[in-house]
């Protein structure tokens, strides 16, 4: 899907998903001509922002024919080297990071996500839909003179919503953690039963997998916009308008302050995860003692159960009247002797 952004007269004016919603509807006719009919280059050329969503060839086709540029493949996005990801081309900067998306869902990951800067517009290629773009969108059609003035403060402004974004995740997350926390340890000093203990170390694993999972991939986004904005510093002079470049120490600043909240989150996690599986371990421990001293104290009535299964002739207690109530007791006794020996060392 293509959306453009324009700003007229002051006015925010969003055209919104024009090449394929004419496609569908003139099935019979050239797709070609339909992507000509609707995205003429005059207007593509106008906008400050277009917005490539899961595009099309067409789509594609059309902004490149208008704007004189390649848009980046799929397959070239989530290149991971350096040099695929940030580049120049004459007077073109092609920017590329991993996004975080889908924490609302539950099924979250990271896409990636390629910036294309000119001096008139920024295309983003993109797909997948993180809330920071949205939220962006949003506050760039009720303030389109602040957010929508140039290519680079569109740019600019839309990683300031991402990093604000990225900050109240990591806070979330580490509401979730102390709170995983708090019930971790209460569940290790009460009095539970063992099936309520259990359920609460299982729901703190799986919170503190979560966890995990969503810091490293906030880290990864951090990291990206850290390569972007280190790039952008390097051609600030003729990438970013003057009147934008204070942008880019406070996005550094916020950047480097939420790399170190995220690495701060991920050992705390790490902590929380050794506690919990020292926990585990102790509740393990407990049991597997408590099963070795039922087998050693097992072990002195076995012994005498087999003496007196042997089938030799001569066995005198076989013919005493109370040679049977005898053993038992005798079994009893050397059961109960290893029991109070274990609880006098302290061992139960």
């Amino acid at each position: 899907m293509l959306t453009t952004w324009t700003v007229d007269d002051g006015q925010c004016r969003v055209r919104e998903g024009a090449i394929s919603d004419i496609t569908a509807a003139l099935r019979g006719a050239d797709q070609r001509a339909a992507a000509t009919a609707v995205a003429e280059p005059d207007s593509l050329r106008h906008a400050v922002w277009i917005d490539l969503l899961n595009p099309t060839q067409q789509e594609e086709h059309a902004v490149q024919t208008a704007l004189g540029i390649e848009i980046p493949t799929r397959e070239e996005m989530e290149e991971i080297e350096s040099s695929s990801r940030l580049y120049r081309e004459g007077d073109t900067l092609f920017l590329t990071a991993n996004f975080l998306y889908g924490i609302e869902a539950g099924e979250f990951g990271s896409t990636a996500m390629t910036f294309v800067l000119t001096n008139t517009t920024l295309v983003t290629v993109r797909y997948a839909t993180p809330k920071a773009i949205t939220a962006f969108g949003l506050r760039a059609q009720r303030q389109p003179g602040t957010l929508l003035t140039s290519p680079d403060a569109v740019m600019l402004h839309l990683f300031e919503q991402v990093v604000d974004r990225l900050a109240d995740i990591l806070e979330r997350v580490g509401g979730d953690m102390d709170r995983a926390s708090q019930r971790t340890f209460r569940a290790a000093r009460g009095n539970m039963q063992a099936n309520r203990k259990d359920d609460q170390l299982k729901a703190a694993l799986i919170t503190l997998g979560q966890v995990g999972e969503v810091t490293s991939r906030a880290s990864d986004t951090l990291l990206g916009l850290t390569r972007i904005l280190s790039f952008v510093s390097a051609e600030k002079a003729t990438a970013v308008r003057k009147e934008n470049q204070h942008l880019i120490k406070t996005l550094v600043r916020d950047v480097r302050s939420l790399v170190e909240h995220a690495h701060m989150l991920n050992g705390k996690a790490q902590f929380l995860l050794d506690a919990v599986l020292g926990m585990i371990n102790v509740e393990q421990t407990g049991i597997i003692k408590t099963f070795s001293v039922v087998s050693v104290a097992m072990m002195p009535p076995t012994l005498i159960a087999s003496i007196y299964g042997m089938n030799f002739e001569i066995m005198p207690e076989l013919k005493w009247e109370l040679g049977y109530p005898l053993a038992l007791i005798l079994m009893i006794g050397s059961a109960i002797l290893p029991v109070l020996y274990f609880r006098r060392k302290g061992w139960l």
